[in-house]
């Protein structure tokens, strides 16, 4: 697992549009490289031999927000909540618990830079994967339609980067989403 660097990028457009052009949620390379440009340091592939074969991207953005599926970024938000936009791993290698060590690879990267809480919109039924991985649903925010009929908004606290403990304190809660970007 490393950080994701100019030469990934091909890899990297070409796993999101295996996994979501069927769903029409793909994205294309502008949009992906703008997210991954507003956090490079929460943003990772995973090799196997010398072909990358899953990738996370993952930002700053204020909680019960979202990016713009129809979009670039352009904005660079200042909150201690993290948007986990994207993971995703080839077809070929899924069942082999590479998401989850990802996934575990990034919540304590989360933790260790202070991040409070992790958001994601759970698309194309992958909400039961999320749930399981510790994520809460916010059945309340509705995402916009270009995420899909089932998308799902979904949340959690993170461990805290020393003890690895939840503080119940940074629990995400509903509140207006401008209290996040405070501080």
């Amino acid at each position: 697992m490393r950080h994701i660097c100019d030469d990934d990028w091909d890899a990297v457009v070409a796993l999101e549009a295996a996994a979501y052009t069927d769903g029409g949620l793909s994205e294309g390379r502008a949009a992906l490289q703008s997210r991954a440009g507003a956090s490079p340091a929460t943003c990772f592939v995973l090799d196997h031999g010398n072909r990358t074969v899953g990738y996370l991207l993952a930002l700053p953005y204020p909680m019960f927000e979202f990016p713009d599926l129809d979009r670039a970024e352009d904005l660079v938000f200042h909150s201690r909540n993290l948007h986990l936009h994207d993971l995703v791993i080839a077809e070929e290698f899924r069942g082999r618990g590479l998401a989850g060590t990802l996934l575990r690879h990034f919540t304590a990267t989360a933790g260790a830079k202070g991040y409070e809480a992790i958001s994601l919109i759970a698309v194309l039924g992958s909400d039961t994967f999320w749930a399981a991985n510790g994520y809460r649903a916010h059945r309340e925010v509705t995402p916009p339609e270009s995420y899909g009929a089932d998308a799902v908004y979904m949340s959690r606290a993170v461990p805290d980067g020393r003890t690895g403990r939840t503080n119940p304190a940074h629990a995400p809660s509903r509140r207006a989403p401008l209290e996040d970007e405070v501080g």
